[in-house]
């Protein structure tokens, strides 16, 4: 069967973008669809993320010699979706390009939703045994590889869309998704945490997050697909500012641009985990204060989060995006040597911890996506962007509650600030590097 055979969705996207020719999107709308979808796949993430600190290691993880070992094996396989998330986007590359980013849309996000509702009904080791672990592994990694497919160049298309002088504003909006996602799922848990007994809650309660998920999956899908369906999004494919590109061809082109981009938020990325699931377990762990009074905490320290990622983008565009993203290294950096000490002052010192890292965080979470994009070529931007993404997440993010949680346990809670020290110093190299090149290029333009 040839290429030209296999059904798609381009030809159906192609006729609704026909139909909704009269009804341009405004960057607006655009950013709506943006957020959505963001925080859907946030959503799924973090409900893993918390019932991993509450649950899994009790549940799934019984036969652990102690509560800290359960939970590092649980963390484990947290992060198996990091791993398996490039993977998802080298196999979705080619569906987008053979059948349609409607049809790979469609089928990443009900993978990601099912994976995540499949959750909901997994029994207990003392069920089934090591199968309970080999599914917990099996939907984790179906996670990863879903949300690999679920990378859909919106974040761009919002950027390319925007002003000029505004591109710092716009770009802070999809970061808008994870606060948004965390709070929610924290809710709920919280919720289910603080009203039910502990017996109940670990027998049925958990599981009802996991539920949700599902739903908002499909409501993301629509918002999403409506503006895969729109005319700008149309245009932009069209030339190839959206378009997917070959892996291989891609990184031969501009292999080190993937690598700088990849390094260049890993400041923020290794803080990511370290403000919203490790110090969960911190609490759950060592005390301080009730695991349900923390995610309560959380939720307050996620809003504070979404107002320092909308006062980033104001920022960014007054002194750039680079800047503001060396300025919130060095905050990190700053931060990584009282953060110890707040996690063992007790609940004061915890609650402290929560709402400065969530401030802090916010200020460069919020300008890391695509920090370095400008660098990729027309051609190449789509699928840089997502390998940039996918590499960013994996080193930056993936095993930071691992390796926070053994660190902080082998050898004392004060090795986690060097952990984020070594973030910062990546961001602050990477970004170096990338201002430096930019430099001699354009010097070089200038010179020809």
């Amino acid at each position: 069967m040839s290429v030209a055979s296999h059904p798609t969705s381009a030809h159906f996207e192609r006729d609704a973008r026909q139909m909704h020719d009269d009804k341009p999107l405004s960057p607006g709308s655009i950013a709506i669809g943006v957020i959505i979808g963001r925080m859907s796949e946030f959503f799924d993430f973090f409900v893993y993320g918390l019932a991993s600190v509450l649950v899994f290691p009790r549940l799934i993880f019984s036969f652990a010699a102690d509560p800290v070992t359960a939970t590092l094996y649980s963390f484990a396989v947290f992060s198996l979706a990091f791993i398996a998330r490039p993977i998802g986007s080298l196999v979705f590359m080619w569906v987008d390009r053979t059948y349609g980013r409607g049809m790979k849309l469609t089928i990443a996000l009900f993978i990601l939703g099912g994976s995540t509702a499949s959750m909901a009904f997994l029994p207990g080791y003392e069920s089934i045994g090591v199968w309970a672990v080999a599914l917990l592994a099996l939907f984790r990694l179906g996670q990863g590889f879903a949300l690999g497919g679920a990378w859909d160049g919106m974040a761009s298309l919002l950027a390319l869309n925007a002003p000029k002088s505004e591109r710092g504003w716009w770009a802070m909006v999809p970061q808008l998704g994870a606060p948004i996602g965390f709070a929610l799922a924290s809710a709920l848990f919280g919720y289910f945490y603080t009203s039910l007994s502990d017996a109940d809650f670990l027998s049925w309660g958990w599981r009802y997050p996991f539920f949700v998920a599902f739903a908002i999956n499909v409501v993301a899908l629509f918002a999403r697909l409506r503006i895969v369906a729109s005319r700008e999004f149309g245009e932009l494919f069209e030339n190839h500012e959206l378009r997917p590109s070959p892996v291989l061809e891609t990184l031969r082109v501009h292999g080190r641009d993937v690598l700088l981009g990849a390094f260049a938020p890993l400041a923020s990325f290794a803080m990511f985990h370290l403000v919203t699931i490790f110090p969960l377990t911190w609490v759950f762990l060592r005390g301080g204060q009730s695991a349900g009074e923390f995610l309560f905490v959380q939720i307050l320290g996620a809003f504070v989060g979404i107002g320092s990622v909308v006062i980033s983008g104001a920022i960014a565009d007054r002194i750039g995006r680079r800047r503001q993203l060396m300025i919130g290294a060095v905050l990190i950096a700053i931060f990584s040597f009282s953060a110890p000490f707040l996690l063992e002052a007790g609940g004061k010192g915890q609650d402290a911890f929560i709402i400065l890292g969530f401030a802090i965080l916010g200020l460069s979470f919020g300008q890391a996506s695509g920090a370095v994009s400008s660098r990729f070529s027309l051609r190449y931007r789509y699928t840089g962007s997502a390998l940039t993404s996918d590499l960013a997440w994996l080193v930056g993010a993936g095993f930071a509650p691992l390796v926070a949680l053994g660190l902080a346990s082998e050898f004392g809670i004060i090795f986690i600030g060097g952990y984020l020290i070594s973030g910062a110093i990546c961001t602050f190299a990477a970004l170096t590097l990338s201002r430096i090149l930019d430099s001699s290029e354009h010097q070089s333009a200038a010179e020809r």
